[in-house]
């Protein structure tokens, strides 16, 4: 009886395995006005929203602003290709913003002295799946960093300053 039990807890092992669904994950290579590699975005769907990582280096020291916005296109100099910030909602811009937020305002990223930053954050305005807050769906999204701080109060854009650099969304 033993290696029929045996088989049968092997055989429901494997199929759980089989029926477990691969996570939606994405990244994005982080570019400056010079088409250099100056960080990463990497994403992954987690219940409800989106983790969300963030490292750069090479990038001028300070707090910068970090937005998703609406198109997959990040054209330099001025990455105005990559359009408004994502804002299916129509809400006002701002994380503390009571009009607010746009499904695209995230935190804050501090630069280092050496250039170098990590922001990790998570928002359940945006999906990697389908629907009507993906970031994958229609003309794809890009992660943009901007040159100055988001004030999260100020709408459209939060006083953020020049696009500084700026990556595609892509589907793994």
């Amino acid at each position: 009886m033993w290696p029929a039990t045996m088989a049968a807890l092997l055989l429901t092992a494997g199929c759980a395995a089989v029926l477990r669904p691969t996570p939606l994950t994405a990244t994005a290579e982080i570019k400056n006005a010079k088409g250099q590699a100056v960080g990463t975005a990497t994403l992954a769907q987690i219940n409800n929203g989106v983790r969300i990582v963030v490292t750069v280096s090479g990038v001028p020291p300070g707090e910068k602003a970090v937005h998703i916005h609406e198109v997959g296109r990040c054209d330099p100099p001025a990455f105005t290709s990559a359009g408004e910030h994502f804002n299916p909602t129509r809400k006002a811009h701002g994380l503390k913003n009571p009009a607010g937020p746009h499904a695209g305002d995230l935190p804050n990223i501090l630069v280092d002295a050496d250039g170098t930053g990590r922001l990790e954050t998570y928002s359940e305005r945006v999906t990697l799946g389908s629907g009507w807050n993906s970031l994958l769906g229609n003309d794809g999204k890009t992660l943009v960093i901007h040159s100055a701080p988001d004030d999260h109060r100020t709408d459209p854009t939060g006083n953020s300053g020049a696009r500084l650099a700026c990556g595609v969304i892509v589907k793994q």
